[in-house]
């Protein structure tokens, strides 16, 4: 609780967690994970947990339920209580109990081969009479919308419908509290709109405590009762979603996302408003209100340049008409027709399942299609040998960090060249430009294992580049980096582009996408159903919301707006909207 809510310490209900003078450092780490944590978190509440990756938020998560340090080590300062017990001290079994934990990925916790039998393992090993623990299964499965699904196997469920599992199985122990850690950051919009929908319900109906450490601040901002930003191992700043969320400025210096419409705010007051602009709103339904005194300005707002032409290069990937039915029966492509063409910068966009790593797929030549042609740089793609295609196509898998496997940088980027048998200055030649290109020079004689996890990725591009491939293909490279590190990403992709490679860039984050991509595809259904200039695309509304996608919260708001967007004003980021807004005579309302 915070000093904000108005009580006193005699008028707020029992903690149900307690932190005083929390440290902690990994083993062998040169600083604190933690460092100094003091709080407490009632029963009831809501909690959003938010910071830049190395933050410290998941060792905190795993603080409570003891995993921190009775499973790494390490050294501990401090004492962490649950419901009055030291977590230290008391068995991680019995903490489960208390403290159900949900990880960002679901795979790596779902263990069984049917989702009544996942939900069932928790409570077997915990003893629970065979009795209760179907009652047990039955009220989770329901609470978390999967009933129906008992005998299915967890393979066969959608990445938020695991997710979901994942609850149903903390939920199942009727714990007092669940904790996730980053539990959307693999999911496509629709399964992130469950899963806190599902969340938000769980707090309300059932009063059970949600703490939540997350990179999306928008749907945090949405839910939660109170926020608690992170940077260092300390707590910056702990209040209100708006309180937090709302000050933009404090997010940046933290590099903290703020939600697009809380970046839009701030970015139009600082140009109409002299000084410090106020806190800014945090979801769209206190846009409206906020805005209000900038009514005049968005009125005289002049329209947007038009469109810059597209591309006339040749194209360099094309499906045409391709159908893809997979052996089980699964049409995942029904007539798909697409071109990419030479010095284009694509991002392809669509709910997980719509077919988008099928159609990569086919153009690697990985999967041929049922019905239909791929073709690249003009060549049917089934008359080219994979490693002509290699040659051709960079493809940087959405774990990139899978992709290394050699003892050291330079030998990583090396590695395809020497396959190929290029003569040893070529190589050479080669490895120093990718190298280069990456900024991993100094690192060349490390080990890949030995990087962050950021430079595991730009070691995964270089070694992509190095065969000189004309067209670059990244499947979903921003998924689990926080906000600084999917940026850095995508100005890795700019850069290529600019020197000349095609760029196909496969994403769910559609508001990361101004300024850099110019066109957007989006699949549903195993088609293309839009395909256009980004601007075009974005301010489709009901065409876009029918893929199940979202535009950024900038867009939405200038949508609304009388006459906006129809008139050629089409911001796609917070800085296009402020520059379009001019001060008027007489100052604002």
């Amino acid at each position: 609780m915070t000093a904000e809510d108005g009580q006193t310490s005699d008028e707020r209900p029992e903690p149900l967690v307690t932190f005083e003078r929390v440290g902690y450092a990994y083993p062998g780490a040169s600083r604190r994970a933690l460092d100094g944590l003091d709080m407490t978190i009632a029963r009831g509440e809501f909690v959003g947990i938010v910071g830049a990756t190395g933050a410290g938020k998941s060792t905190l998560c795993l603080t409570l339920n003891g995993i921190v340090p009775q499973f790494f080590g390490g050294s501990f300062f401090g004492t962490v209580r649950i419901t009055g017990r030291d977590t230290l001290e008391t068995p991680t079994s019995r903490l489960a109990a208390t403290v159900g934990m949900v990880f960002e990925d679901p795979e790596t916790q779902i263990t069984a081969t049917t989702v009544e039998g996942e939900v069932a393992f928790a409570l077997e090993n915990l003893k629970v009479p065979t009795e209760l623990m179907q009652v047990r299964v039955a009220e989770a499965l329901r609470a978390v919308g999967l009933a129906g699904l008992e005998r299915k196997h967890p393979a066969r469920l959608s990445g938020g419908q695991k997710q979901r599992l994942a609850i149903a199985s903390a939920l199942a122990l009727a714990p007092d509290c669940i904790v996730l850690d980053e539990p959307t950051s693999q999911l496509d919009p629709v399964g992130t709109a469950e899963v806190f929908a599902l969340l938000s319900r769980l707090n309300r109906e059932r009063g059970i405590t949600i703490i939540v450490a997350s990179h999306a601040g928008e749907e945090l901002a949405a839910v939660a009762t109170r926020i608690l930003l992170l940077s260092g191992g300390r707590i910056i700043r702990d209040g209100s979603p708006g309180a937090v969320l709302g000050d933009v400025a404090l997010l940046k210096t933290h590099d903290v996302r703020p939600p697009d419409i809380a970046q839009a705010f701030a970015a139009v007051a600082a140009r109409l408003i002299p000084g410090a602009p106020p806190l800014a709103p945090v979801t769209l339904g206190e846009a409206a209100e906020a805005f209000a005194p900038f009514a005049e300005a968005f009125s005289a707002a002049a329209p947007e340049p038009a469109n810059p032409p597209a591309s006339s290069g040749a194209p360099v990937l094309e499906a045409i008409g391709v159908s893809h039915v997979y052996p089980d029966g699964t049409a995942a492509l029904r007539g798909v027709d697409l071109a990419i063409r030479r010095g284009e910068f694509v991002a392809l966009g669509g709910r997980n399942g719509c077919g988008k790593s099928t159609l990569i797929r086919h153009f690697l030549h990985l999967l041929s299609p049922t019905t239909g042609t791929v073709r690249v740089d003009g060549s049917d793609v089934t008359g080219l040998k994979i490693s002509d295609l290699a040659r051709r196509i960079g493809y940087v898998a959405q774990n990139a960090h899978q992709q290394l496997f050699c003892d050291s940088v330079r030998e990583e980027v090396a590695f395809a060249l020497t396959l190929m048998k290029r003569p040893k200055g070529e190589i050479d030649a080669a490895v120093h430009f990718a190298l280069d290109a990456m900024r991993l020079s100094d690192l060349a004689d490390r080990h890949p294992a030995s990087l962050s996890r950021g430079d595991r990725l730009r070691l995964a591009i270089a070694a992509t580049l190095a065969p000189g491939p004309d067209m670059l293909i990244f499947d979903e490279p921003t998924t689990g980096q926080d906000w600084a590190g999917a940026l850095a990403i995508l100005d890795i992709c700019r850069s290529l582009n600019a020197i000349g490679k095609t760029v196909l860039l496969v994403t769910h984050h559609l508001y990361l996408l101004a300024g850099y991509a110019e066109r957007l595809v989006v699949m549903a259904q195993g088609r293309v159903v839009l395909d256009g200039p980004l601007d075009e695309v974005l301010y489709s509304g009901p065409a876009l919301a029918a893929a199940s996608l979202a535009p950024p919260q900038t867009v939405s708001f200038a949508a609304g707006l009388d006459g906006f967007a129809a008139s050629g004003r089409r911001p796609l980021s917070p800085s296009a909207l402020a520059a379009l807004v001019e001060p008027v005579a007489g100052g604002l309302r």
